[in-house]
């Protein structure tokens, strides 16, 4: 489960939320979990992509677990002007050994926090005037790796 704790924000604002999954057996050496937060402005153009935070979870006991990231937002000089409003992609991974096993993907909308910007946007972006508001529709992949262990079940 992933809980945004400031949805809708600021544009500008970093991105708050919580995560919890379920281990269902040890993790072999204790490794770390490894968790990504990716914004998504331009879906054609995967150079564009901007990591905005990552973190590192563990040791992992058998059981619940949650933990509270703090991203920060997309940097706006990175972003193709004609990709600011509208729908971007936000992503969280999920990582052990250097292998992906979860991806999390949500639709996020920008606009403009007042209707006069929304009908007639200004011809340079104004990023402190944008909102963003993250989709509760959420995508889960889950990918086959090696755990090292003999069986590991991760529930999001």
């Amino acid at each position: 489960n992933v809980e945004f704790f400031n949805n809708p924000a600021r544009f500008l604002d970093p991105y708050h939320f919580r995560v919890t999954f379920e281990c269902i057996a040890p993790l072999k050496d204790d490794i770390d979990l490894e968790w990504k937060l990716i914004y998504v402005s331009s879906p054609g153009n995967e150079e564009l992509d901007q990591e905005l935070d990552d973190c590192l979870v563990g040791p992992v006991p058998v059981g619940v677990n949650s933990f509270e990231f703090e991203g920060l937002a997309p940097d706006p000089a990175k972003i193709p002007t004609e990709d600011v409003l509208g729908v971007a992609a936000l992503i969280l991974t999920g990582s052990y050994r250097d292998q992906e096993f979860v991806r999390v993907g949500y639709y996020q909308n920008t606009e403009y926090d007042n209707e006069d910007m929304k009908a007639t946007p200004p011809e340079k972006i104004q990023f402190d005037r944008l909102v963003r508001d993250i989709s509760t529709k959420l995508r889960v992949t889950r990918f086959q790796i090696k755990w090292s262990v003999l069986f590991f079940m991760f529930v999001i």
